[in-house]
């Protein structure tokens, strides 16, 4: 008996079976006919337009595009040839919009809500979809399933008189995905999937998993669990942030719930997630509507850049490899749970395009399907090991640059399996929580608030870890067979004319000058250029706008906080600079020894409401003398509040002045301690202690102290009274309480933030400064 390789298996011979060929050139077989597009402003819709408007002279496109905010689909195709490929097509015509009137029709439309389309349309070819592994079940189901029929529908409609008969019988053109095929191993043929579901009950059931999950996102259980949540890391800022923050939360549980929904009824049936399951149903929609059509289903594998056309590498945004290829090259994928001699299917896009333009010139026999796989793993296939190899290899001749830090460390893959690279990212996650609760409870600095944005760094790669090997994972450890027998025998009928621009033999090309020469190169290219320009910029020390540039004038305000702001103190801190001087020693001693004793409940207070806190402070200031407590600050302690104010924020506030800004101070310190700062501010806003008739502190105040989203109302209020424009104002705080009072203006600064108020700052782009405060007396000195 002769042995076979089990690799024989992966190679596809032309098959013997009848199907369709070409007779002629593309240019000829396909002149004068319309085909009308979907998908036209994704990946393959762009280049298969720039290919029938390049190669294919009186070949029609029409494209179906829908509205964009208050773009029209005119408007939106003419701005998709303004990009690059379309350069000498537009040129060519004079313009971008006299391209689009001469060579294109469009068609104003969406999925599912088709409109009419032309009666006079040859071939339809349905490139959209929804192209996530992961959306929600009813998105798949809308995109996948019911936006295909809907398609299909409109195309009947076009060609069928008023009685009903089909006037011409069209070509439809279905660009499905060869992972239809689902959890199956071994040789896929091209072919109908056999499976028995019902694609109208699992539609309904999948569009009816929103108004179940967002019925239980309502549930009061629910509600509370992330009311609380929200509570622990935004109680400070105030209950409407809170709120905010909740329904954000809402929201994306329900987005989370719906994608899983649709990974899990996937893989009950036998798909690895909800997109090759809406896919696989959309193929059994077209092969019903399509009895009495000519019918082909095109199934490329991962699609990846071009080998040649329009250029070697040309690619539009990331696709499947481009985000793991590049966070190997960053060192930060240290393994992969890929089997080794797995095969990833990878063709190129322009290959992929090849295949559709010359399935569109077929024609295929009337309400019998023919199925193609543009794939590479039968007769070109490339093991996860040797992609490995590959990108390794680029990487290490071309790393990316690190700046100081030099060059990333390229891991390592061992290929330990999924069930270790699940443990190791598992135990990552554990230690990240405890880093981040130990952060919690931290003091504040520079370098706590550089450990945080470390400890960012680490999530958002965990987070994409974690993503990824829950998408890829059954891909990176399939063992599925692409048979291409029919794409193979299309592609070795081509006119020889044709061949050097329509050629989609995968079997052409060699990995290591594609992956190295071609892919890695055109996709960190634009990665390089943006660090070099971050490095060319430098490292600035504030993003904060030039104020000498500034036109805004008497429209707008600066509002600074004061603590932690303007000023290196804290309340408790002011408190004893006020009260201990009155007192004797004895007692001074006493008074320190119960704030000591106090200070617990006065951090536990602040972390929950900062305006309880306040109020617990300051009811030490009962029995004080008022006025004798503002003479002391006036001729005592002025130059111990200036010595410690910041160099720069004094200079900011300048600034605002000089640009004829209102400057505003607004602050939890009780009034008689802001007396030195008045020749700084047009208004201060402060907390007034009440008093009895003979003048002595209650320990009260007169009126709530301004905190959290009260100063955003008190913010708004003023502007209105004043005619200011706070779109055109500025504000600086450092703590997360303020972060409501950032909010509510169109400059937001945070000064030295602490933690929760960086990352807010970060994730909304508001400037962010260090102000460094340097005092002329050691921190507890008092005032003499």
């Amino acid at each position: 008996m002769t042995a076979v390789p089990a690799a024989a298996f992966r190679r596809s011979a032309v098959a013997t079976a009848a199907g369709p060929t070409l007779d002629g050139r593309l240019s000829e077989l396909l002149a004068g006919k319309k085909i009308v597009m979907t998908g036209v402003t994704g990946f393959i819709g762009e280049q298969v337009l720039w290919k029938i408007l390049t190669e294919l002279p009186e070949t029609a496109p029409a494209v179906l595009v829908r509205r964009k905010g208050s773009a029209s689909a005119r408007e939106r195709v003419i701005g998709l040839v303004k990009k690059k490929i379309f350069t000498q097509l537009r040129e060519a015509a004079g313009g971008a919009e006299q391209l689009v009137d001469a060579r294109i029709q469009v068609i104003e439309g969406d999925l599912p809500n088709v409109p009419e389309l032309p009666a006079d349309l040859d071939v339809v070819m349905h490139c959209a979809g929804d192209v996530s592994f992961d959306p929600p079940i009813d998105q798949a189901f809308t995109t996948n399933v019911i936006g295909t029929r809907a398609l299909m529908r409109r195309m009947i409609e076009a060609v069928t008189d008023e009685a009903g008969n089909i006037t011409k019988v069209p070509h439809y053109v279905h660009i499905s995905t060869a992972y239809t095929a689902g959890r199956r191993r071994g040789a896929i043929p091209e072919a109908p999937h056999e499976h028995s579901i019902d694609y109208e009950t699992e539609t309904r059931a999948g569009l009816a998993m929103r108004e179940l999950i967002e019925a239980e996102s309502r549930t009061a259980e629910q509600l509370t669990r992330l009311r609380k949540e929200a509570e622990r890391e935004h109680r400070a800022a105030g209950f409407l942030t809170t709120a905010a923050d909740t329904e954000r939360r809402r929201k994306d549980w329900v987005q989370e719930k719906l994608v899983e929904a649709g990974t899990e009824r996937a893989r009950s049936l036998g798909w690895t997630d909800v997109y090759t399951f809406t896919k696989a149903l959309g193929e059994r929609v077209v092969a019903d509507l399509g009895a009495n059509l000519h019918v082909s289903i095109v199934r490329p594998a991962i699609v990846e850049s071009s080998w040649l056309h329009p250029y070697p590498g040309w690619i539009e945004g990331f696709k499947m490899a481009e985000p793991l290829i590049l966070a190997y090259g960053r060192g930060e994928l240290p393994e992969f749970p890929a089997s080794p001699d797995s095969v990833v299917d990878i063709v190129p896009c322009d290959h992929v395009v090849n295949a559709i333009l010359a399935v569109c010139a077929t024609v295929p026999e009337v309400g019998r399907p023919e199925y193609y796989h543009v794939a590479s793993g039968a007769r070109n296939p490339l093991t996860f090991r040797e992609l490995y190899d590959h990108v390794r290899s680029y990487f290490t001749a071309h790393p990316f640059d690190g700046g100081e830090r030099g060059a990333a460390h390229l891991p390592q893959w061992q290929f330990p399996g999924a069930t270790s690279v699940e443990r190791l990212l598992t135990n990552s996650e554990r230690a990240h929580k405890v880093a981040e609760r130990v952060l919690a409870r931290a003091p504040r600095s520079e370098r706590i608030r550089k450990i945080a944005r470390d400890l960012d760094r680490a999530r958002v790669r965990m987070t994409f870890l974690r993503r990824y090997l829950g998408l890829y994972n059954e891909y990176a450890q399939s063992e599925l067979h692409f048979v291409d027998d029919n794409t193979l025998r299309l592609t070795r009928s081509l006119h020889p004319d044709d061949q050097p621009i329509f050629a989609f033999d995968t079997a052409v090309y060699d990995w290591t000058t594609y992956i190295e020469e071609v892919h890695c190169p055109s996709i960190t290219e634009p990665v390089r250029r943006m660090d070099a320009i971050r490095r060319k910029r430098g490292a600035r020390p504030t993003t904060m706008k030039d104020l000498s540039r500034d036109t805004a004038g008497s429209q707008a305000l600066a509002v600074f906080d004061l603590d932690g702001t303007v000023m290196t103190t804290n309340v408790i801190e002011t408190y004893l600079w006020a009260r201990l001087p009155e007192l004797s020693k004895l007692r001074q001693a006493a008074e320190v020894g119960a704030v000591l004793r106090k200070l617990p409940s006065y951090i536990k207070a602040e972390r929950r409401d900062r305006g309880t806190f306040l109020r617990a402070v300051y009811r030490r200031y009962q029995g004080a003398d008022l006025a004798a407590l503002e003479e002391f600050v006036d001729n005592e302690m002025a130059p111990h509040v200036l010595s410690r104010l910041s160099p720069d924020a004094v200079r900011r506030i300048r600034a605002h002045r000089a640009a004829g800004h209102t400057t505003i101070l607004i602050t939890g310190v009780v009034r008689p301690l802001t007396r030195p700062l008045r020749p700084l501010f047009d208004v201060i806003v402060a907390a007034d202690l009440a008093t009895d008739a003979d003048g002595r502190c209650t320990g009260f105040l007169t009126g709530p102290p301004l905190v959290g989203e009260s100063r955003a109302a008190w913010l708004r209020h003023f502007a209105a009274l004043n005619g200011i424009d706070l779109s055109r104002s500025f504000a600086y705080a450092d703590s997360h309480s303020d972060q409501p009072m950032l909010a509510a203006v169109g400059n937001p600064v945070a000064v030295s933030p602490d933690v929760p108020l960086m990352r807010a700052a970060r994730a909304n782009q508001w400037s962010m400064a260090e102000w460094r405060i340097k005092p002329q007396a050691f921190r507890w000195t008092m005032p003499k």
